[in-house]
């Protein structure tokens, strides 16, 4: 299992790097490839993201034998890259039977996490900056 690489010395740097690097800021960029991504601060993930992404800085243990698996980007929402190249994990939702829908999906880039709330209809790159 890959663990995701992260610099907390730079917080909302690297943020902002793998924003540019990762979201195609300039309008030629996003009216070329739109997206479903938007973006959300760290401090407005529900608590339990907070617990995942916790989790993953430290390489488990996870909840789910799902958790750090790779994740394919079969919606192709999020930016086009190699296989093996994001990996998910649950975000517990409290009251759930299952698994529910939320999880965090990370890049190979630094701070490079997404949320859905939504089980992949949607994705939001998370700020770690705010």
């Amino acid at each position: 299992m890959r663990i995701p690489p992260r610099i907390a010395a730079l917080g909302g740097l690297a943020a902002l790097v793998s924003t540019l690097l990762v979201g195609g800021v300039t309008a030629a960029a996003t009216s070329a490839a739109p997206t479903a991504v938007g973006g959300v601060c760290y401090s407005a993930l529900p608590s339990q993201a907070h617990d995942t992404l916790d989790l993953i800085d430290v390489g488990g243990p996870y909840p789910y034998s799902q958790d750090g698996g790779v994740f394919q980007n079969r919606e192709g929402l999020l930016p086009s890259r190699s296989a093996g190249y994001y990996h998910e994990y649950t975000v517990v939702t409290p009251g759930s039977p299952d698994r529910g829908a939320r999880r965090v999906i990370t890049g190979d880039t630094t701070d490079e996490d997404y949320y859905t709330a939504d089980h992949y209809a949607s994705f939001k790159l998370v700020d770690h900056g705010c």
